[in-house]
C-alpha cells in the first residue's frame, strides 16, 4: 500500500491536545510535541502514508460538520479518520444530536465522489472527570458508530476509546496529562488500533 492521503478529523483527540496544536490551530504546521497525536503515529507506523491532522481543540460535531467539505472533502483523501462527539456530550448534549451530525458527515463521504470516500469512524474517548450520565451518552454514541458501521459499507468503526482506556476501568483514560486527553503513548496506542482497519479500508481501494 503506497501514495495514501489520510484525513484526521475531528477535535482535541484528533488534534493532538494539550501536548500538540494541529495545523489549523497553529498554521501552517502546528506546534508542540508532535508525538502528542495520533496523526504522527499513523505515518511513523506507515511511513507510506500522508495523513493530514484537521483537529481543533473544543469542537463539537457540528461545528466539525459545518468544515467537512473543505477539510476532508476538498483534500480528496482516500480516507477519512472521524472522531467526534466528546464536547458534546462534555456541553450536555443527548446522544441523538451527536449521531444525527455524525450520520451527516458520514453521507457528504459517501456522496463525495462517484466511488466515495471510505471513513474510519473512531469511537468517542473517556474523560476522567465524565459522570454516569456522561459515561452513557458516550457509550450510546459509540453503540450507535458500530451498529451503523455494521449496515453501512462506506464506514469502518474502530475502537479508539478502548485503545487509551484504563485495564481495569473502561470509562477512564489509562493515562493523562490533564484527566481529559491522552499522553503521547496513549495517542500512539489509538494509531496502533486504527492501522489495522485501515489497512483493510485503502485494500479495497486498491
Amino acid at each position: 500500500m503506497t501514495g495514501y492521503t489520510l484525513v484526521a478529523l475531528g477535535d482535541s483527540t484528533t488534534a493532538g491536545t494539550p501536548g500538540f496544536q494541529s495545523p489549523l490551530e497553529a498554521p501552517p504546521e502546528g506546534t508542540g510535541d508532535i508525538r502528542s497525536q495520533y496523526a504522527y503515529w499513523l505515518m511513523q507506523m506507515h511511513p507510506d502514508w500522508r495523513v493530514l491532522n484537521r483537529g481543533v481543540n473544543g469542537e463539537r460535531s457540528d461545528q466539525i460538520r459545518a468544515r467537512f467539505r473543505r477539510d476532508a472533502v476538498a483534500l480528496a483523501p482516500d480516507a477519512v479518520i472521524l472522531i467526534a462527539g466528546v464536547n458534546d456530550v462534555y456541553q450536555g448534549q443527548a446522544p441523538e444530536t451527536v449521531t444525527h451530525e455524525l450520520e451527516a458527515m458520514y453521507e457528504l463521504a459517501r456522496r463525495a465522489t462517484p466511488q466515495g470516500i471510505p471513513v474510519v469512524a473512531g469511537s468517542i474517548l473517556p474523560y476522567n472527570t465524565a459522570t454516569s450520565v456522561e459515561i452513557a451518552r458516550m457509550r450510546a454514541v459509540n453503540d450507535w458508530i458500530r451498529a451503523y458501521a455494521a449496515a453501512h459499507p462506506h464506514v469502518t468503526a474502530c475502537d479508539t476509546r478502548a485503545a487509551v482506556a484504563a485495564p481495569d476501568d473502561p470509562d477512564r483514560l489509562e493515562t493523562s496529562p490533564d484527566g481529559l486527553h491522552p499522553t503521547p503513548d496513549g495517542y500512539r496506542r489509538m494509531a496502533l488500533a486504527l492501522v489495522p482497519v485501515l489497512e483493510r479500508v485503502l485494500a479495497r481501494r486498491a
